[in-house]
């Protein structure tokens, strides 16, 4: 499959880029700096910003799906970051004629918040992360609104270590705690939804 994927050289990118890859798709990646990464015949790399409607366009251009996997170090401050980049997105995949978004926010966003532990919801969430996560959840509601076919993945609190598999992926959070998940695991969610319709049109929570 041809994909763009947003947010390659991130975190959690970069163990979705490698997975990618491992499965055969053709990855088009949109870097500011594409000498973060070294192309090849199933990686193509375009310099430019998200929020350039130009870079976005030839981006987007030719894929059979898109996952936005962008982040920012900081989300402990006021940002459209989010909501920009996917608004920008959607108007370029609407026009393209692309029409699987897999976009990834996380624990916290929409129904999620509450449910990521004691540590999170009482100290990360209100200290660190609630900013930018008013800003995700502007992001949801653009991809909730639009006609695409979309899968929203929110990841736990993201911990370290190989992938484990036998994760959950809740959408009926009633009684819910999920306080982590590996990325590798994360990432290999992510990528099991550019085919499968288990959570098409969902915001699926994630984690062990």
């Amino acid at each position: 499959m041809r994909i763009l994927l947003l947010g390659a050289t991130g975190s959690l990118g970069t163990h979705i880029l490698a997975q990618a890859r491992e499965r055969g798709h053709l990855v088009t990646a949109l870097l500011r700096d594409k000498t973060k990464l070294s192309a090849a015949p199933d990686l193509r790399l375009i310099e430019g910003d998200a929020r350039n409607e130009a870079a976005l366009s030839e981006a987007v251009a030719g894929q059979e799906a898109v996952i936005h996997s962008l982040g920012q170090s900081r989300l402990n401050q006021p940002t459209t970051f989010f909501s920009e980049t996917t608004r920008l997105l959607l108007a370029q995949m609407n026009r393209q004629g692309v029409r699987r978004l897999v976009a990834v926010t996380g624990i916290g966003a929409g129904d999620s918040r509450g449910h990521g532990g004691w540590l999170y919801n009482n100290v990360i969430f209100p200290l660190f992360t609630r900013l930018g996560y008013e800003d995700k959840d502007r992001m949801e509601a653009l991809i909730r609104a639009s006609a695409l076919d979309w899968v929203i993945v929110r990841p736990a609190s993201f911990a370290d270590g190989p992938r484990r598999g036998n994760l959950r992926a809740l959408t009926d959070l009633a009684g819910v705690q999920i306080s982590k998940i590996g990325r590798a695991d994360a990432a290999s969610f992510i990528l099991d939804q550019l085919q499968a319709n288990d959570f098409l049109h969902q915001s699926p929570l994630v984690g062990y």
